[in-house]
């Protein structure tokens, strides 16, 4: 497909086997996929598998993210239908953030990737070590 109106990825879509192809520019699932995967996101709903976590306490546990990513993040993933945001009417205002069903089984995912890296970081470390002792590196 090399047009990116979004009529002609849906209409495409159905041409095909699958009725989203992440590869191509205009699809939606690519947005979804950056949402998921990138940096905060991904920890964002590794976090979430855990349990409800209020703002504060989320950025607590997603070490080295600011108030400001966090909350893009949430807004993003919320969108997707990955997070439910639920707000109190208390004083001061309370808002919980949880997995939503479709969030638990894409966390469930990441989180079988996530263990796998950190199963196999040794082998990846002594491969960093090879290549810049052999490259010059860092």
């Amino acid at each position: 497909m090399t047009t990116t109106d979004s009529a002609t990825v849906t209409a495409d879509a159905h041409d095909s086997d699958r009725a989203y192809d992440v590869f191509a520019r205009a699809c939606p699932s690519r947005g979804t996929l950056e949402h998921v995967t990138g940096r905060w996101g991904a920890l964002t709903l590794g976090a979430l598998h855990e349990g409800s976590f209020r703002f504060n306490e989320l950025r607590r546990r997603v070490d080295g993210v600011s108030e400001k990513m966090l909350s893009q993040t949430l807004q993003a993933l919320e969108r997707d239908g990955l997070v439910h945001r639920e707000a109190q009417p208390t004083n001061p205002p309370r808002v919980d953030y949880e997995l939503t069903t479709l969030g638990h089984e894409v966390a469930g995912r990441l989180l079988a990737l996530i263990e796998f890296v950190e199963g196999r970081m040794d082998d990846v470390l002594v491969a960093r070590e090879r290549y810049d002792t052999t490259r010059g590196g860092r």
